[in-house]
């Protein structure tokens, strides 16, 4: 199976489990989909990937967000408040999502073929 066949496979399989949509491709992995980055769907990610990627990513975004509406703020502060954010923002992310890959007993994303796991 290539990526785009295990991805619309993930999104059958993903439907039966009752997860949704924005849950097992949400919108940045759509887009690096788009963008031809082969990457794992975020179920399919370990918990360092994930918190390490989802944090520093949410935290640079928070971080220039937060330039351009505190602008009165020392730079310092900001960045101090944004890799706070963003290391609570991976941590959590990646905690939920592991929580929920278990929950559904998905294997890696290389073993994945679209089917359930038998018992």
């Amino acid at each position: 199976m290539n990526h785009h066949e295990k991805l619309e496979a993930l999104y059958r399989h993903a439907e039966s489990l009752g997860i949704d949509r924005a849950t097992a491709a949400p919108p940045a992995w759509r887009l690096m989909w788009r963008f031809g980055w082969q990457v794992p769907p975020p179920l399919f990610l370990g918990f360092w990937p994930l918190a390490f990627g989802s944090g520093i990513a949410f935290g640079v975004l928070w971080g220039l967000a937060m330039l351009f509406v505190a602008q009165f703020r020392p730079v310092f502060i900001t960045w101090r408040a944004a890799t706070l954010a963003g290391v609570c923002f991976g941590l959590l992310f990646a905690a939920v999502l592991r929580l929920k890959a278990s929950r559904y007993n998905l294997p890696s994303w290389s073993e994945y073929t679209g089917t359930p796991p038998r018992a």
